[in-house]
């Protein structure tokens, strides 16, 4: 025989079930949610940045080979970019993981030197108009254009990022949320401009 459910217990497990409802939507839309939402984004943020870097690293190569066949001498040049490369790309960060802030200051260093190195082997190709005007040159001058303005956007898009989630623990109610539910949560770090980058260049007449 089949048991039955009283009035005032079903009303009773109604009433609940309403007031769990009422309490998740509560919840969620009171930022409940938003500091592990914002770290997973930033998260996803930082894998672009890597990404972008990588690919960058693996066009070095080719460019590489291919100013070497036209200016072979410029020795200095070509091995400068080949040693940066190869410490930009013996730095391994976890793609889906924040970094830490000494790993995001040497990520910014071996970068940078990869930049400088870049930089100046496009300088130097100024000097060999047939290099210029060889057309895989030209397609992996373009790629790189390419892959440096997508760097930018993938750093961009990070720092905003973090900059909305490093707000949230800081700010109410995301600093209550953080000491109750949160507490292991901390700060990411971000990309700070070098200190050459920031310097008045001298104007000389």
């Amino acid at each position: 025989m089949m048991a039955t459910v009283s009035p005032v217990v079903l009303t009773r497990n109604i009433v609940m079930l309403l007031l769990l409802v009422v309490m998740a939507t509560g919840l969620s839309g009171c930022g409940v949610n938003n500091i592990p939402t914002y770290e997973e984004d930033a998260k996803a943020k930082w894998s672009q940045v890597l990404s972008q870097y990588q690919r960058r690293a693996d066009l070095v190569p080719n460019l590489v080979k291919t100013v070497k066949g036209f200016a072979a001498h410029e020795k200095d040049v070509l091995t400068s970019v080949v040693n940066a490369r190869a410490k930009a790309t013996s730095l391994n960060l976890p793609a889906g993981k924040a970094p830490t802030a000494e790993q995001l200051q040497k990520l910014q260093a071996v970068q940078g030197e990869l930049s400088s190195a870049l930089s100046r082997l496009l300088l130097v190709v100024e000097r060999y108009p047939d290099l210029k005007s060889n057309q895989n040159f030209l397609q992996l001058q373009t790629a790189l254009e390419g892959t440096e303005n997508r760097i930018g956007v993938a750093r961009r898009d990070y720092i905003e990022a973090v900059r909305r989630y490093n707000t949230e623990l800081k700010t109410i109610p995301g600093r209550w949320w953080k000491q109750f539910m949160y507490p292991t949560n901390e700060p990411m770090p971000t990309f700070t401009i070098e200190k050459k980058k920031m310097e008045v260049p001298e104007v000389k007449f």
